[in-house]
């Protein structure tokens, strides 16, 4: 004899609370709904509309520096904890949960150029404009005891980057030269340096942890392997860069932040093209940090704007500005994907949301559903036109906004040239150059 029994799980019909609507069970058969797309596009198109009315990113300003904030580090082991650097030399360490300074001390004469901080997250070093490599405490003195760093070492030049080993007690300073350091000794263990010019900054690979790249004010990025202790092969471009962040994810890839407005994602195999060129900025771009997933990163710029750029678009997704905000000189990407801080100018730390429209806090597991729904909603039909024009649709500041303008009359000049060029010569006597590699000079290995 065969029993047939209907078996049901009570999280599917049970209500939270007693006051929640009760669920009704739906048969999902196509046939039986034949107007389900046009629903779905309207509900889209409601939470798409949302997005942008919940779409309030700015969380708090970290107040307390006398100057402009020139370096940021990110604590390895907390997540709360983050360090600032300032143009008079002063260092902070800030708790972002409660949203205070921690401890203030005055770590060098003149700017703080460059702070990273050791792997075990026991101390942090700093550089500064008095041709010192400072290491400190992260605790801070004991009761009664005097505010001193555990080592000092005085160079023979102004130090303009440092970067610390990801596993081992070795850092790296650049200047006229890069230099590796052993944490216990005071000379380098080697210097490596290919032209004359200044190196503004250097970043060690997360992932290939014996690879290192710097970049100089003669436009190189050249990149380094410690274990030979010889520059590896360097690539021209048009214009300087000042800054570059290896992706935590891909151990080949980094993101160069040109003085050209630009961004430039490079492959280190093939150096004779980037991967992808970044636009949207509208003038210098100053500093860049990726995300921790690596699927994104964030970039301050001196038009007084911060955008984010997924890894693989030429646009930016997000742009964040406010009215007081003023050159974005730094800018950090929190190790939990959520937050974003940046430095400017005008003396103040801004703590941003990732995803702008993200709801904080605890959510239940029916709001958790409904985002989810909403986000594979705003998937299926983003190509609609009505829906892609809201979803990229930002407010910015009138100086951005004319010079977004002006800048697309001048490309759109350039091409026009470019083309009456090509019309009225001889075939094929112009070589028709890719948008890719307008920008990259020569590479050299």
């Amino acid at each position: 004899m065969k029993v047939k029994m209907l078996s049901r799980n009570p999280d599917n019909y049970v209500r939270e609370t007693k006051l929640d609507l009760q669920r009704v069970p739906r048969n999902y058969d196509p046939a039986l709904h034949p107007f389900e797309v046009p629903r779905e596009y309207t509900r889209a198109l409601n939470a798409v509309k949302l997005e942008r009315v919940f779409a309030k990113p700015f969380l708090a300003s970290l107040d307390g520096h006398r100057d402009g904030v020139n370096c940021m580090a990110k604590h390895p082991k907390s997540l709360s904890t983050v360090l600032s650097g300032a143009c008079d030399g002063e260092v902070r360490i800030w708790n972002l949960t409660k949203r205070e300074c921690i401890r203030a001390l005055q770590a060098h004469e003149g700017f703080v150029r460059g702070m990273c901080t050791h792997f075990s997250g026991t101390s942090f070093f700093t550089i500064g404009d008095d041709k010192t490599v400072k290491q400190w405490k992260m605790d801070g003195p004991e009761y009664g005891e005097e505010e001193e760093p555990l080592h000092t070492i005085l160079g023979k030049t102004v130090y303009t980057g440092i970067d610390h080993h990801w596993n081992k007690d070795i850092f790296a300073t650049c200047g006229q030269q890069v230099d590796i350091w052993d944490e216990q000794r005071t000379s380098p263990i080697c210097s490596m340096t290919w032209g004359l010019d200044s190196i503004s900054s250097v970043k060690f690979n997360p992932i290939e942890i014996n690879i290192l790249g710097s970049c100089a004010s003669d436009r190189n990025i050249v990149l380094y392997d410690m274990r030979q202790a010889t520059p590896l092969k360097k690539v021209i471009l048009d214009m300087r860069t000042n800054t570059i962040c290896w992706n935590p994810m891909e151990a080949f890839v980094f993101t160069a932040a040109n003085e050209d407005y630009n961004l430039y994602t490079f492959d280190m195999r093939s150096l004779d093209e980037p991967v992808k060129v970044h636009v949207n900025h509208v003038s210098a771009v100053l500093d860049v940090d990726y995300s921790p997933t690596g699927k994104e990163f964030v970039s301050a710029s001196f038009d007084k704007s911060i955008r984010i750029f997924p890894v693989d678009k030429m646009h930016s997704r997000e742009v964040y500005h406010t009215k007081r905000m003023q050159h974005v000189i730094s800018v950090k990407w929190t190790s939990d994907n959520k937050y974003i801080l940046c430095g400017s100018d005008e003396m103040n730390i801004r703590l941003w949301k990732a995803n702008a429209s993200e709801k904080l806090g605890v959510l239940t597991s029916r709001e958790k559903a409904a985002l989810n729904y909403n986000q594979k909603l705003k998937e299926k039909f983003k190509y609609h036109p009505q829906i892609s024009r809201i979803a990229r649709h930002r407010h910015l500041p009138k100086t951005i906004y004319s010079q977004i303008k002006e800048q697309r009359i001048m490309k759109e000049a350039r091409q026009r040239k470019q083309m009456n060029r090509i019309k009225h010569s001889k075939p094929g006597s112009i070589p028709f150059v890719s948008e890719k590699k307008k920008h990259i000079v020569a590479v050299v290995k």
